[in-house]
């Protein structure tokens, strides 16, 4: 089952945080790339990195959860909070997923 993981950054977090830990945090993402199909922050106005989205195959909400503690990023005090949201795929590079 797909899932949307969205990331909500505390406002309080070292503005650095992403910089210190993303080679750490990319070895994990491509460590899980069985399960996680897309990974990125989404962007301000500004065009600057914040929170986050993650796109992942996996049986249940469980493992997902399990999934994102793992994180390198999640002790680090980056992430405030994530919402773990079922996805069903309907459309993908030009092809319907569906019958109608």
């Amino acid at each position: 089952m797909k899932f949307i993981i969205l990331f909500e950054d505390s406002k309080h977090a070292d503005p650095d945080i992403r910089k210190n830990h993303m080679k750490d945090h990319l070895a994990f993402l491509h460590e899980n790339s069985d399960v996680i199909e897309s990974a990125g922050p989404l962007m301000d106005q500004a065009g600057k990195g914040r929170d986050g989205l993650w796109i992942v195959n996996l049986e249940n909400e469980t493992q997902a959860e399990h999934l994102v503690k793992q994180d390198p990023f999640w002790p680090t005090g980056l992430r405030e909070s994530y919402s773990i949201i079922p996805w069903k795929q309907v459309f993908c590079d030009g092809e319907s997923l569906i019958d109608l």
